[in-house]
């Protein structure tokens, strides 16, 4: 990989570690950003809006976001944007101390411990959530009521098959 944005030598580590989540380039979706800040989607043919790479992300659609003049990849610019965006609705994520102490991060000698720390715990949560939404889709499954309901209604079928042999004799 070539110098990341700005020189910053912890957005090529994570540069490279995004690439390992998408997979390999042909699963990529290419997205280019002009310079009067639209975007356009190379699959669709169509311009799209941030709202809209938002929905990506949450279907998992991996792609990449490039400068349509210079080639430049500024997907994490565009992610950016977007957790602006996000964050100025009225359910903000983070709180003011949470920004308080990102931006002292920023000012403090090395700050790659903090972003491992917060890639790990973001990996915890969502590992927690994943298993969170298994345990209950199977409760909804297993239900304790359905499982009780058609418990009788073998129950109830054993039963009318031993009835009729009985009152067969």
């Amino acid at each position: 990989m070539g110098n990341s944005p700005r020189g910053n030598p912890m957005s090529e580590e994570h540069n490279e570690h995004d690439d390992d989540d998408i997979g390999g380039d042909e699963d990529v979706r290419i997205i280019k950003k002009y310079p009067n800040r639209r975007i356009y989607d190379t699959q669709t043919s169509k311009y799209i809006r941030v709202d809209d790479i938002r929905e990506m992300i949450v279907g998992g659609i991996s792609f990449v976001v490039l400068d349509s003049k210079t080639g430049e990849d500024v997907t994490r610019s565009v992610l950016l944007q977007l957790i602006i965006e996000q964050e100025s609705e009225n359910n903000p994520l983070f709180t003011t101390d949470n920004l308080k102490t990102f931006i002292r991060y920023y000012g403090q000698g090395p700050h790659q411990p903090f972003g491992e720390f917060m890639n790990q715990s973001l990996s915890f949560f969502q590992n927690q959530q994943d298993q969170l939404r298994d345990t209950y889709s199977d409760m909804m499954q297993n239900n304790p009521v359905k499982a009780f309901s058609d418990m009788n209604k073998r129950n109830l079928e054993m039963w009318r098959k031993m009835s009729e042999g009985f009152y067969k004799k």
